[in-house]
């Protein structure tokens, strides 16, 4: 499974973002199905939210086809120490737990998220 991250559902779906012809060339390259965790669907949604347009944005998620990725009972564990580890954001550790969980790869635009995945396999 590959694993979006914020950077890339919002680039997917606002023609106006600068990584916008990335992620529609992203999207069109990889196989496999897509997911994200709630809270890194949660934080795609933020920007829209400011402007009413939450309904438009999460009907664009499920269009992509993005699956939910439901972090697991030991999630906060899992999420301190990935925190503590790598020095990142609780959100892009998000992403990383749901890659871990599900052996999928990571698919960000974060230039520091994509080398923490790699280093970690993801």
């Amino acid at each position: 499974m590959n694993v979006l991250d914020a950077s890339v559902m919002i680039a997917q779906l606002d023609e106006h973002d600068m990584h916008h012809a990335a992620a529609v060339d992203l999207l069109e390259e990889v196989d496999g199905p897509l997911g994200a965790s709630p809270f890194t669907i949660a934080e795609s949604l933020v920007g829209p939210a400011r402007k009413g347009a939450v309904e438009q944005i999460r009907q664009g998620i499920a269009d992509l086809g993005v699956e939910p990725i439901e972090l697991l009972a030991d999630a906060p564990v899992r999420l301190a120490v990935l925190r503590a580890e790598t020095g990142l954001r609780l959100p892009d550790c998000c992403v990383l737990l749901a890659a871990q969980q599900v052996g999928g790869s990571v698919l960000s635009f974060d230039d520091r998220l994509s080398r923490v995945a790699q280093g970690l396999g993801l």
